[in-house]
């Protein structure tokens, strides 16, 4: 076999640091390890705060912070057109063969994948969480996330439970969609030197306080963990909206001294509040896949889980203990957990992840999956019209109106500012990019 072919990626998304998450790291992560086999990657993402234009991070990581402020929950306001423009400009300019969107939550992502479909590029998205069937907003994203995928080249899921729930919301063939897990950094999360006292039991949580993290839970299965073992104390990191009714739950039940509210916490910091504890504590209603778990399990704590999502097919069985997101169940599963620490090794817990989970293994695979999604054929705008079609009786031709406006309005980009007039950004070949080797030419 020949050299690997080098590609140009452009990642796209809302959610990027400095914002921090599961979204975020992931993306972090996956860009540096295809730097490091000789792939070009560029991020796209709004602007936060100051943080506007074009910016670089560590291993030539770079960024355009595009002037779009964001509109609701980290997301742009949707414009269907307004950001056809600076994306083409992007493209053109980086010379990219391949779009990779993240989250179905991103505005940003599903119209950035829709003009690079207009445009005849390959693209790819990445599906990080679940969406219910039934409710309003999710019958709504639903329909988003199916006109889409109508048109995309490949798609991944963190989870073979993601990639159920994807392919059951979208309409997309399971053969084009992929399961490719998360990972964790595990030279960052690793456990403390010494091991921690027994004596007092710690449990750490750290998770937005939100419904959709089982904050209600916390609520409930605190206090009576607390009377059942006086010895126990918890660490709760996080902050959002749920975050009154921790603090009230404290207060009723006189537990300030035994429940430390530490707020946001630093992605940077996340570790150092990891290894002062023992158990780990998920309480999340919805999981695609929890990063956190794995950065716990990294440092050395044993993990109690509720069972949902895809957060079964995490960790192994001796690694973490399930259960059902019901008050009583979660506290009989700290009780269990309570009674296994003793046999619990940080040190072998943390090698055991470092074989299990590598970043470096999730590139490798997101590799092949570009290698398929360039191998697919190119369709002119009939074709694509007639998967639109296929998505509703009303949805399809409104859906078909888009992409002819977006076709049209992108020659119209062609005529008022040809390609050949946008400058292309020269390579920046960093040395030593991976064991002292060059980097391969860029497809």
């Amino acid at each position: 076999m020949g050299e690997r072919l080098k590609y140009r990626i452009l990642m796209v998304s809302d959610f990027f640091y400095p914002n921090f998450g599961g979204v975020e790291n992931h993306i972090y992560y996956l860009s540096q390890c295809l730097l490091k086999l000789g792939h070009k990657v560029v991020v796209m993402t709004h602007a936060y705060g100051k943080r506007s234009g074009v910016r670089y991070m560590i291993g030539g990581l770079k960024v355009y912070y595009v002037p779009w402020k964001p509109f609701l929950m980290q997301n742009t306001l949707p414009t269907f057109y307004g950001t056809l423009p600076i994306i083409r400009t992007i493209l053109i300019r980086e010379k990219i063969s391949l779009v990779h969107g993240h989250q179905a939550f991103s505005t940003l992502c599903h119209e950035a994948l829709m003009h690079a479909c207009t445009m005849g590029y390959k693209v790819i998205f990445t599906d990080h969480s679940l969406y219910g069937f039934a409710d309003a907003g999710s019958i709504h994203m639903n329909k988003v996330l199916q006109f889409t995928l109508a048109d995309v080249s490949q798609a991944i899921c963190v989870s073979h439970t993601s990639k159920e729930n994807t392919v059951l919301r979208s309409g997309l063939p399971p053969e084009k969609v992929f399961v490719i897990p998360n990972a964790v950094d595990t030279a960052m999360f690793k456990p403390a030197s010494e091991r921690i006292s027994s004596d007092e039991i710690v449990i750490v949580v750290i998770s937005r306080l939100v419904y959709r993290k089982g904050a209600d839970l916390l609520v409930e299965v605190i206090p009576e963990v607390c009377h059942l073992y006086p010895n126990v104390r918890f660490i709760v990191g996080g902050d959002g909206p749920k975050r009154v009714r921790i603090e009230e739950m404290r207060e009723k039940h006189s537990l300030q001294e035994r429940v430390e509210m530490l707020g946001a916490v630093p992605h940077a910091k996340v570790r150092s509040v990891l290894i002062s504890g023992h158990i780990f504590l998920n309480s999340s209603l919805t999981e695609a896949f929890c990063i956190a778990i794995l950065e716990a399990a990294s440092c050395g704590l044993l993990t109690v889980s509720t069972r949902v999502g895809g957060v079964p097919e995490v960790l192994p069985d001796d690694m973490v203990v399930l259960a059902r997101p019901d008050p009583m169940d979660m506290v009989q599963a700290i009780e269990k957990a309570i009674s296994m620490l003793p046999k619990i090794d940080p040190q072998a817990m943390h090698l055991r992840m470092k074989k299990l989970y590598s970043w470096h293994d999730v590139a490798k695979r997101t590799e092949i999956v570009y290698d398929r999604a360039l191998r697919c054929s190119n369709q002119n705008l009939l074709e694509r019209l007639s998967r639109y079609l296929t998505c509703g009786a009303w949805a399809g031709k409104l859906f078909c109106l888009v992409m002819i406006i977006d076709f049209l309005f992108w020659h119209l980009l062609q005529v008022l500012q040809p390609a050949k007039d946008i400058e292309e950004v020269p390579d920046i070949i960093l040395p030593n990019c991976q064991h002292g080797e060059k980097p391969g030419g860029f497809l």
